[in-house]
């Protein structure tokens, strides 16, 4: 009869809120409903756990070494003088500028030339991260995280957060394995080192443990939450025993009002637009990267003469830009300087990239969006006047980082953490962000951490037949199974043909899986011997 419980069993309450269908002894239990924040599926393990406080050790003191290290270089350069790099430079004589940016050319010829000896090419982070299961080769990438730090503090416009994300990276890769992680595991162990190094550095904890999840990871999973947490809050409170606890921005505290508001609406589509075009100019010069030959020791002398020429008339070119966000967020550049350096940042960060120096686009990307946001701010200023352009900064400067990274919480975080005043300004600065996501996201999906990635994905997964990408994502990797029981072909970031994942092992996931939020089709791949197909 309808609305009778069936025979022979009871509802029965747990005592927690929860109710169970509980049978008889031949009847099985039901499982209870789950609830909202307890998300289905195995623990991390605890090796994994056990290394989440050892990767973030490690990765703050690196950053603290590398911070130390990036001052030293700068001193040697370019003096004491200032209180600043930036016044530093701008007290130094024409001539060193120019002759100290070739020198930077010189080391980064000879740095590509070594980097090339130095254990395996293994691309940049995301495509590691992909293509490659979070395997890293250490001593290459500390290497490489030396000479990025190095050649910032000469001067190249580039970002100093390159080189203490790749170590955090490279230590967190070594630790998982080393203890025998799967590759899912690794993956996610991995970015966080990432993330823990960005957050020692900056002493930004949460924006840091974001930037992992959303932007390395592409997932906010919630069992990934807590440990990504617990990394860069350990790095970050490390670090402090070599860098002071300090935020990275002094910016006034701007209120919200109906002129930032309205600021917001008209700027946050052409901020993503033109983050957009800036995601495409850095994915052409990185295309173009010195390969070998002549052109991998003349490309860096050329560009670096030309840099270290630019910086006589515009010194604020130099470095990862940091100063001239500071000043711009605060309202104390001229229009003109703030035109000229909205074009010269993005072209400069491009070229030195372009030539082959290792280097962040983190700081470069909020400067050339503090530039864009004080020459707009400038004009709205025009239009409703006692508008701080300084605020018009600070709003564009995180559209933009939302744009370029694709990840607008992360990005936003990123900026309260970085100017510890923002809160004031959310909700202009939310608009922004939003109008600038719906842009980038239908004009270029790649982000600037992830070009290489998307390409080569692109590419495999075009590919005619039965194939996959070693990157796609497990929900991708499902839904292409074949209905006949046929194996998927593999293929990696150059299309070749590397394995093949058999329909069973994909339905069938194993706990050393875990978390599917971050696993590929790599990790189910069963590989062919090399040569073979």
């Amino acid at each position: 009869m309808a609305g009778e419980k069936p025979s022979g069993a009871m509802i029965v309450d747990d005592g927690a809120g929860d109710s169970g269908l509980v049978g008889g002894p031949s009847e099985p239990t039901a499982t209870a409903s789950p609830q909202p924040n307890v998300v289905a599926g195995g623990p991390l393990g605890r090796r994994f756990w056990l290394l989440v406080p050892v990767t973030g050790l490690a990765a703050g003191l690196g950053a603290g070494l590398l911070m130390w290290l990036l001052t030293l270089v700068q001193g040697l350069a370019f003096g004491e003088r200032g209180d600043t790099f930036l016044e530093a430079v701008q007290a130094t004589g024409l001539a060193r500028r120019v002759l100290v940016l070739s020198f930077c050319g010189a080391l980064v010829a000879a740095g590509v030339h070594v980097l090339r000896h130095v254990g395996r090419h293994g691309g940049d982070l995301s495509a590691a991260l992909w293509f490659g299961s979070g395997a890293l080769d250490f001593p290459r990438n500390l290497v490489q995280g030396a000479l990025s730090i190095v050649v910032v503090g000469l001067g190249c416009s580039l970002g100093r957060e390159q080189a203490p994300k790749q170590v955090g990276a490279a230590f967190a890769s070594l630790f998982a394995t080393r203890a025998g992680l799967a590759g899912s595991r690794r993956r996610v162990l991995t970015a966080f080192g990432a993330g823990a190094g960005i957050a020692a550095v900056y002493d930004v904890p949460l924006g840091g443990a974001l930037f992992a999840l959303e932007v390395l990871l592409g997932t906010l999973a919630l069992p990934l939450v807590a440990p990504a947490i617990a990394t860069t809050a350990i790095a970050t409170a490390t670090a402090w025993l070599l860098l002071p606890d300090r935020q990275v921005y002094v910016v006034p505290t701007y209120a919200t009002s109906p002129a930032l508001v309205a600021f917001a609406v008209v700027a946050g589509v052409p901020a993503g637009a033109i983050s957009a075009l800036y995601v495409r100019v850095v994915a052409f010069a990185d295309a173009r990267r010195p390969k070998g030959g002549m052109y991998a020791v003349v490309a860096p002398l050329v560009v670096f003469v030309g840099l270290g020429l630019l910086a006589i008339p515009l010194p604020q070119v130099l470095g990862n830009g940091k100063d001239v966000v500071q000043l711009a967020f605060t309202g104390a550049l001229t229009w003109p300087i703030l035109a000229a350096m909205a074009l010269a940042k993005p072209l400069a960060t491009a070229a030195c990239l372009g030539c082959g120096a290792p280097g962040g686009l983190f700081t470069p990307t909020i400067a050339f969006g503090a530039m864009l946001g004080g020459l707009a701010g400038v004009g709205w200023a025009v239009l409703w006047p006692g508008v701080p352009c300084g605020a018009c900064a600070v709003i564009v400067a995180a559209a933009v980082l939302a744009a370029t990274t694709q990840g607008p919480i992360s990005a936003v975080v990123l900026m309260v953490e970085l100017t510890r005043t923002l809160d004031a300004m959310m909700v202009p600065v939310l608009i922004a962000v939003g109008g600038a996501m719906l842009a980038a996201r239908a004009l270029e999906p790649r982000s600037i951490y992830a070009y290489r990635i998307a390409v080569g994905r692109f590419a495999a997964v075009a590919a005619p037949g039965r194939t996959i990408s070693v990157a796609a994502h497990y929900l991708d990797l499902l839904r292409g199974l074949r209905p006949d029981g046929e194996p998927l072909l593999v293929l990696d970031e150059a299309c070749r043909v590397v394995g093949q994942v058999l329909p069973e092992r994909v339905r069938n996931p194993c706990p050393g899986d875990e978390p599917l939020a971050t696993a590929t089709a790599g990790d189910f791949t069963v590989r062919f011997p090399q040569g073979a197909q």
